[in-house]
């Protein structure tokens, strides 16, 4: 019987939603433990134990830590790309100090493991943006994206000053059925499904030729855990790893709906966050993850795609 506590921040979040029924999955589930700002329902709130916690309340924080003794860390909370650009002080605060709490309370209680995602906001204008290496220029112009390096320089620093087991993914935009996106530029890849099945027809906030790389949820959950299990000598890089699935243009995913929906359409009207897509990679190179802890996605767009719409057209044929 596993002796692994998990305890995960951010629990209400799309990554968040999915990953606590996975952990509860493996571990059982009263050891995972589910928190986020706001008070959580549905399957999570009823499966296993929940908490009310804002990460940046260090003394609620470590009330939790003290009632529950984790083994284990997700800290999934933060103030994504699309979100902390009308709000760049709070996201600085809310994405910085929220690492700092947990990366201090590993040290100071000896918790064994800590995740932390990072993004592909950590790349920027001058970094290459076709197959971009795991090594290379970062120079991000998103408040989100400078909060991610910055994170991925102190999971470094904590890791090799402090021996911290801090393991991280740059996550490219992720897509999934089971919860609303939560406000980042890769949104609409999420949106255009349940927009295809209610309307027919989608309005697009990026351009048509907009290449982003993407990972499927299952993919995503599968590569997390993966890198959480593998053995600690396994795991060479303590800022982030490079993980890729797909990539693809609106128009793309636009066509492989179609093979599914004949009639869908798709318009476009580029807003704020296409500054922001432009900044960032179209495809990348996931080399390193597949040599270190042997990495391998299982989904393609089409797969991808067959999937997301029945899933979705169960689940609204479920609440109808």
């Amino acid at each position: 019987m596993s002796t692994e506590r998990i305890l995960i921040i951010g629990s209400g979040g799309q990554l968040g939603t999915e990953l606590c029924e996975s952990l509860r999955g493996i571990y059982g589930n009263d050891r995972v433990i589910a928190t986020d700002v706001k008070t959580l329902s549905g399957s999570i709130a009823e499966s296993g134990p929940c908490e009310v916690m804002d990460i940046l309340d260090k003394v609620r924080f470590i009330e939790i830590l003290d009632k529950y003794k984790p083994t284990q860390i997700y800290l999934l909370a933060a103030l994504l790309s699309a979100t902390a650009e009308k709000n760049p002080k709070f996201a600085w605060t809310l994405n910085m100090d929220g690492l700092f709490h947990v990366l201090d309370a590993a040290i100071e209680r000896g918790i064994a493991k800590i995740y932390w995602p990072s993004s592909i906001a950590v790349f920027g204008p001058n970094t290459p943006r076709v197959h971009t290496p795991q090594h290379c220029i970062m120079d991000p112009n998103t408040i989100y994206g400078i909060t991610k390096l910055a994170g991925e320089r102190y999971c470094e620093y904590y890791f090799e000053k402090h021996g911290v087991d801090v393991r991280s993914i740059r996550y490219p935009g992720l897509i999934g059925y089971k919860s609303a996106p939560g406000g980042g530029t890769t949104d609409y890849a999420v949106d255009i499904y349940h927009q295809a099945l209610t309307q027919g027809t989608y309005s697009c906030f990026l351009s048509e030729e907009t290449e982003l790389p993407m990972l499927y949820m299952p993919d995503a959950l599968r590569a997390t855990l993966q890198l959480m299990e593998a053995p600690a000598e396994q795991i060479k890089i303590r800022s982030s790893y490079n993980v890729a699935g797909m990539s693809f243009t609106p128009d793309e995913i636009a066509a492989s709906i179609r093979k599914e929906i004949p009639g869908f359409t798709i318009s476009y009207a580029p807003d704020y966050r296409q500054k922001i897509a432009d900044s960032w990679p179209k495809s990348i190179d996931d080399g390193i993850a597949r040599a270190h802890w042997g990495w391998k996605p299982e989904y393609d767009l089409q797969g991808m795609t067959g999937d997301m719409l029945a899933n979705l057209r169960e689940m609204k044929s479920i609440k109808s």
